[in-house]
């Protein structure tokens, strides 16, 4: 066995949250070709398989899946070598971040102080955007998305998959069986989500009390004794904060969310000190 190259393991993690070759390739700015010659080399240099290779994709074998965490440590370990190096008062400036509504204002707002903290020369520009933030065109540095992007010259990680229940209030819940069940769900401009197609079926016929096209109005409906409505377990503190979960039906809806940059954008340290504290974060959350 000889000691591996880390850009090998880069190759090796890229192809791991890409799944194909060549969402791979899009993700490092190199042909297919290039990832697959890493792996080899990788794999012969550890003297192990880490990927069965099928027609339709690459799949991780026992080996590989137990390397993940390694790599993805030293990956870590080693953006936090490069910002060491480069001195915490480099890191200077304005850093835009788009992400949908409810996630910048329920799961990124409220746990961000240990993260600004650590970088005191960035100001961070939250940005709770329903759209698309074109990142070719530099509206933002950092987005976070539940859409994969396949434009070239996009660097795309996957962070985390986001799950959905049906929730209500506990006084409301008491006050009516579920043939009495009112729905808060989504308007028209959002009737297309997974998780408001799923709530579609499950009311069979129920009454809508409330559309929204707005999350923290469907959460804050809830919370009011409106109706019941499917939210993402993202907002964290549910049954603390007065809605209790209705586990039948369960919601199948599972929505990955993804972390996007451009190319030339990431290599900017403060942009990549952001993003390396963005993955810290939803990885910290992931292992909680």
């Amino acid at each position: 066995m000889n000691q591996p190259d880390w850009d090998h393991l880069r190759y090796f993690l890229a192809l791991h949250d890409a799944g194909t070759l060549s969402g791979a390739a899009r993700a490092a700015g190199v042909e297919h070709t290039t990832v697959a010659r890493r792996i080899d080399a990788l794999e012969a240099a550890l003297a192990v398989k880490l990927f069965d290779r099928f027609p339709k994709g690459w799949s991780l074998t026992a080996a590989g899946k137990a390397l993940v965490p390694h790599a993805r440590k030293m990956e870590e370990n080693l953006h936090g070598l490069m910002r060491a190096a480069s001195g915490s008062a480099a890191l200077s400036g304005k850093v835009r971040v788009s992400a949908p509504p409810a996630l910048s204002a329920y799961l990124l707002a409220p746990r961000l102080k240990a993260a600004l903290f650590r970088l005191p020369g960035i100001e961070l520009d939250l940005r709770g955007e329903a759209r698309e933030t074109d990142l070719m065109r530099r509206e933002s540095d950092i987005a976070l998305r539940f859409k994969r992007p396949d434009a070239p010259g996009l660097a795309v990680r996957a962070l985390t998959t986001i799950a959905y229940g049906l929730y209500a209030s506990p006084d409301y819940l008491a006050a009516r069986a579920p043939e009495q069940w009112e729905f808060v769900g989504y308007d028209e401009l959002m009737q297309e989500t997974p998780q408001q197609q799923w709530l579609e079926k499950v009311r069979d016929g129920r009454r809508y009390c409330l559309r929204s096209n707005d999350l923290g109005a469907l959460y804050q409906a809830a919370l009011g004794g409106c109706g019941v409505a499917v939210l993402p377990e993202y907002l964290f503190d549910l049954r603390r904060g007065g809605l209790a979960p209705i586990d039948t039906p369960a919601c199948p809806v599972k929505r990955k969310l993804w972390i996007v940059m451009h190319e030339d954008v990431r290599r900017a340290a403060p942009v990549r000190a952001v993003a390396d504290e963005l993955i810290a974060l939803f990885t910290s959350a992931g292992r909680s």
